[in-house]
């Protein structure tokens, strides 16, 4: 598809003109745009271009969705038209994170963490739920896992829980990866330090609990003290701190050691230096922490089951426009690392599929033949676990279908919540999410999704039919 110049003018003409530009670029569907003054979009002016699907600013960053392949051909466009530099999104990021609160920037900087790790623990939930289905007791059969008839597939089946589970074994290996890299220290070390973590001659942490009840915790005698011997298996915080006390001391060595020398002195005595910290100090007390964390939410959840899933399930799309959401995916996988399951990732699948339904429902309530045609494209998308062009591009934009959805999203999650259903696994969101949750809720999660599906269209399509005949 050619892209029209015009068109292209039209969005530079919208944000501002190129002096409120700082950086651009782009990402799969949208441009990533740094604005000297973002009080200046004409927003209006962008919903009437025929190229744009819809536009949105967060964490510092003014978004403008086009649409996978199209949006790099306007990009070159609009380098050519402005006479811009290219700019990749680091550069966006660095810009955009000046104008964030402290709030904002530490937000950011767990997205900017976990979004890299999340193809592989993505992957692994649908793996997962692959294998939920062979070992899962009723599926097929009465009382009997589809390996029990059928014992040749055990084998196929162990295999690909294998693969699943690596993801999550070595999780401190992808956080300390990444979480490095975000902090500007070497990425090699990260890795080195998050398996230091769950080295084997470590007590694995989730047999802590027995241990402590047997009175068996291995301990190590520092000049006369002594400290847990344990390791830090799926959990979070302790290699988040760690990693960020690695590159800072990391920073701070290749500063005053002398180049020749910095190959035998800063990876040495950084690993030892934070791996000291990391088990007397900030191992123990993180992983007080985090069971703490997990202890609240899950008594939240046991007490007020149905309260949490309609709050949860209600604001979950607001977490999303503020980018807040992102926090959340710490607590999953320390829910998971903790408890072997999580209740909060299947309120997400249901507040995608909510989003979807209300943006549906747009398709028979207006006129415009643009909205029309962007209704549809997002709400597939989101019922398949994308929910931003639907949230940004259609339901944000009108308020009304993105309350509906927020209200079908609490309700499916009041019904999924009073059931306690939870997942074994992030997996994709939207429709295909029931492949996470474990199969004997699977019925208590299609009523919730039900819900999720039906009640925002409905209200969408009311709302959206009277108020055109107003």
């Amino acid at each position: 598809m050619a892209v029209d110049q015009r068109s292209v003018e039209q969005i530079l003409e919208a944000i501002g003109g190129k002096e409120n530009i700082s950086a651009v670029t782009h990402c799969v569907t949208r441009l990533r745009f740094a604005l000297n003054d973002e009080s200046i979009v004409d927003q209006q002016a962008l919903e009437k271009n025929e190229l744009v699907k819809g536009s949105f600013a967060t964490n510092g960053q003014f978004q403008v969705i086009i649409g996978p392949g199209l949006v790099q051909k306007v990009y070159e466009k609009l380098l050519e038209i402005s006479g811009g530099e290219r700019a990749s999104t680091q550069d966006i990021k660095n810009v955009a994170s000046k104008k964030l609160n402290p709030l904002q920037r530490a937000v950011k900087a767990l997205a900017d963490i976990f979004i890299p790790i999340l193809p592989a623990i993505i992957t692994a939930g649908l793996l997962m739920g692959i294998n939920n289905i062979l070992t899962g007791k009723g599926i097929f059969f009465a009382d009997q896992a589809f390996i029990d008839v059928y014992a040749q597939w055990k084998g196929f089946a162990e295999m690909i829980n294998l693969i699943a589970n690596t993801a999550f074994v070595f999780l401190p290996g992808l956080i300390g990866w990444s979480a490095v890299k975000k902090f500007g220290g070497s990425e090699l070390l990260g890795i080195v330090l998050g398996l230091m973590l769950i080295h084997p001659d470590l007590l694995n942490a989730w047999a802590y609990g027995d241990a402590v009840a047997n009175g068996t915790v291995p301990h190590w005698n520092l000049f006369g003290f002594e400290f847990e011997k344990i390791g830090y298996q799926g959990q979070v915080l302790p290699v988040l701190v760690s990693a960020f006390c690695l590159a800072k001391i990391e920073g701070f060595l290749n500063k005053r050691v002398p180049d020749g020398f910095k190959l035998l002195l800063v990876a040495p005595t950084t690993l030892l230096l934070t791996g000291f910290l990391s088990f007397i100090v900030i191992g123990p007390l993180t992983f007080t922490i985090g069971n703490a964390i997990t202890s609240a939410f899950v008594g939240i959840f046991e007490h007020a089951a149905v309260l949490g899933g309609l709050i949860y399930g209600g604001l979950y799309a607001l977490l999303v426009v503020t980018g807040m959401h992102h926090t959340f995916l710490a607590v999953d996988l320390q829910l998971i690392a903790s408890t072997g399951s999580t209740f909060l990732w299947p309120i997400l699948a249901l507040s995608n599929i909510a989003q979807g339904s209300a943006a549906l429902a747009m398709v028979f309530v207006t006129k415009d033949e643009k909205l029309k045609g962007m209704s549809v494209t997002s709400a597939i998308s989101a019922y398949l676990g994308i929910t931003e062009p639907a949230m940004f591009g259609v339901n944000l934009r009108l308020r009304y279908p993105f309350i509906s959805a927020m209200i079908g999203s609490a309700l499916g999650a009041v019904v999924i919540s009073a059931f306690q259903v939870k997942a074994v696994s992030i997996g994709v969101g939207g429709l295909p999410g029931f492949l996470s949750i474990f199969p004997q809720q699977w019925v208590p999660f299609f009523l919730g999704m039900a819900v999720a599906l039906i009640v925002p269209f409905v209200i969408t399509l009311i709302v959206g039919k009277t108020k055109r005949q107003a």
